[in-house]
């Protein structure tokens, strides 16, 4: 791996970018990619992952995420490969023998089997915008720095909490056993034997309707109570 730039990721052996450039006489030769490389633990008996940080046209490969199709890894894929045959055997042949029977960028896919030198076009176009050794250099840089312009979180508007809070309580503790309160201790019978009736006869009439209410919870006896007073 001496002729290629390779950075660690965290110091570790098993991640790490290397500087990739586009195979000769193909319509990525003019390109330079950071590629990411991340090894598993079974390593060589299992591929690795393989992703392109910057940006290209290719029907194996995922142009947002970058990623190269699984698939086409494992067919290729030998334990017999060494590190520096992922980018002198495996990434050259798969720039430029595409399989657009797998693919992972379906317009790219499309394109090659429909016009393909309008995909070389469209490859080299893409190469000029996002494949200069400068777009290899930042690749993956700014990632951090968009996270930190995220907006905060919105908070809750505070109508809504203390409405609601408020609104129940009202309703629930004072409105409705208040207003059943009065309602059931003045009926109209009640109400219209003020020629007869005192006070004590009142509140006589309003323990038997209370008491047919049922049983209450703590907070409804304590209301109930201050009823009472």
């Amino acid at each position: 791996m001496s002729d290629y730039q390779v950075t660690l990721v965290n110091n570790k052996m098993s991640e790490f970018f290397v500087k990739f450039k586009g195979p000769a006489e193909t319509p990525f030769a003019k390109g330079v990619w950071k590629i990411h490389v991340e090894l598993p633990e079974q390593f060589p008996y299992k591929s690795p992952s393989i992703g392109f940080m910057n940006k290209i046209f290719h029907p194996n490969i995922d142009e947002l995420s970058g990623s190269v199709c699984l698939d086409v890894i494992n067919q290729t894929w030998s334990p017999m490969f060494e590190l520096i045959n992922i980018f002198e055997i495996f990434l050259p042949q798969l720039l430029r023998y595409p399989n657009p029977a797998d693919p992972l960028n379906g317009e790219a896919a499309a394109l090659l089997m429909r016009d393909p030198k309008a995909y070389a076009k469209k490859v080299e176009s893409y190469v000029d915008r996002y494949a200069t050794p400068e777009d290899a250099d930042q690749a993956g840089e700014d990632d951090s720095d968009e996270d930190d312009d995220e907006p905060p979180e919105r908070s809750k508007p505070k109508v809504n909490g203390n409405g609601a809070t408020n609104g129940n309580g009202e309703a629930n503790g004072n409105g409705h056993a208040h207003n059943n309160g009065h309602t059931n201790g003045h009926d109209p019978k009640a109400g219209n034997g003020a020629n007869g009736h005192d006070e004590e006869e009142e509140d006589e009439e309003e323990d038997d309707n209370m008491s047919d209410m049922g049983e209450f919870t703590d907070d409804e006896d304590d209301i109930m109570g201050k009823m009472d007073d």
